[in-house]
């Protein structure tokens, strides 16, 4: 199961304002400058190490979903002011629970991992993951239109399924339903993270293991 006690709660910004104000105080002391330039090199190693504690997933190493607030919001301006592509993905494992429940919760955090690896290998390094919640992941493809979304999504629904999940002897299928939206014509960000999720609603509701829009 998921070591809460790793799960960092610090948010990034005053991880940054720490860092910063650490190093004014470090070279305020009455020591030589080699040993303040050490100090600094030790500190910065630390401050980079905690940083990226903040914001990733304990479980599955992928990013958090506090980062994923604030990067979605980044990107979505961001393809809103110079009227990029801009589509983000919903993926969430169908019938998580009654893995959970048939198999125990050690099996549910291998589903997790597993499944959180087949996503970093399927994606481009510009895309980034997340894991928003329980078994819910999401993706923001950047530079893409709603023509292009579906093809890496259909091409990870697939790898997924066709995976090969052993836990303690036993093979499990596995399939996801991803719900995407490519509208940046929404005001806020969030309206379009809602667009998404009902579309994924729409795969659940149409048997599962699909890619689905909410205007399909």
């Amino acid at each position: 199961m998921e070591n809460k006690l790793t799960d960092f709660e610090i948010p990034s910004d005053l991880l940054d304002e720490i860092q910063n104000n650490i190093q004014d105080i470090i070279q305020s002391f009455d020591i030589p400058d080699a040993n303040k330039t050490e100090v600094i090199k030790k500190i910065n190693f630390m401050y980079t190490k905690t940083r990226q504690l903040s914001v990733t997933d304990a479980l599955t190493k992928l990013y958090n979903r506090r980062h994923f607030e604030s990067e979605f919001e980044k990107e979505f301006k961001r393809a809103k002011r110079y009227k990029n592509d801009l589509s983000i993905a919903i993926i969430d494992i169908d019938f998580f629970k009654k893995v959970n429940d048939t198999y125990g919760h050690l099996c549910g955090d291998y589903i997790l991992k597993e499944t959180a690896y087949l996503m970093a290998q399927n994606f481009r390094q510009t895309d980034t993951l997340f894991r928003y919640g329980g078994e819910e992941f999401v993706v923001l493809l950047t530079e893409t239109s709603a023509n292009n979304a579906p093809v890496p999504l259909e091409r990870l629904r697939k790898k997924i399924e066709n995976h090969k999940y052993i836990y303690d002897n036993h093979e499990l299928k596995i399939t996801v339903s991803i719900g995407v939206s490519s509208n940046i014509e929404f005001e806020i960000c969030d309206k379009m993270l809602e667009d998404a999720d009902k579309a994924l609603y729409k795969a659940k509701n149409e048997g599962r293991n699909r890619v689905k829009s909410a205007e399909q």
